[in-house]
């Protein structure tokens, strides 16, 4: 069994989907829209991410996050850079040797997670 499938509130579809698209490789190509004002997308690994619109999303608790596990730390480094070059919001960094990870906002603020940990 594997998880393959998360929805989330959004506020702007548009705005969504270029966000994941542009940082996390989902397909905007392949984005299926529905009646109800839903999108999905895929990434590369089959994974769907449904961005449902809504006037204003509930409060998220602070440990609700959504992750990405990267192939290696400079990849995790790299994308945290650009990330922050293009004003997104990094609000947690950490470095150890075995794990290299840090959290940001998306457009909605809800807290993404990119990590690369030594198996």
């Amino acid at each position: 069994m594997h998880l393959l499938h998360l929805g989330l509130p959004v506020r702007d579809r548009d705005r969504s989907l270029h966000f994941y698209a542009t940082y996390f490789g989902f397909d905007p190509a392949a984005a299926r829209s529905y009646p109800d004002g839903t999108t999905i997308v895929r990434d590369q690994d089959g994974f769907d991410l449904a961005l449902h619109p809504v006037a204003e999303p509930a409060p998220v608790p602070a440990f609700l996050h959504v992750g990405f596990r990267m192939a290696d730390a400079d990849a995790v480094r790299r994308l945290r850079d650009r990330l922050e070059s293009d004003g997104v919001p990094v609000v947690e960094y950490d470095e150890e040797p075995a794990l290299v990870s840090f959290t940001c906002l998306d457009p909605d603020g809800w807290r993404v997670q990119v990590y690369w940990e030594r198996n």
